[in-house]
């Protein structure tokens, strides 16, 4: 039988370092979604988007001032 005492409070429980809770996008629809609450949850794209999709994302997560967590991930630097 466990012990009681070993989790987290309920407000504290799931909140990144930075204050935000994390949100899984794979698609412009679950940008929409995080639109209204984005002082409330941030954005972390799945690791199975294509480096296409992944800037699509990322313009429009700018658009709507969404933070993202992962938003270096998979995308090459441009070259001079």
């Amino acid at each position: 039988m466990p012990s009681v005492g070993f989790r987290s409070a309920v407000e504290s429980r799931d909140i990144l370092p930075n204050g935000f809770r994390k949100i899984l996008v794979k698609t412009e629809e679950d940008l929409n979604t995080i639109m209204m609450h984005n002082r409330l949850y941030c954005a972390e794209l799945s690791h199975t988007l294509s480096s296409k999709t992944r800037k699509r994302l990322l313009e429009k997560a700018n658009e709507l001032d969404i933070k993202v967590t992962n938003a270096n991930a998979k995308l090459r630097a441009e070259e001079n």
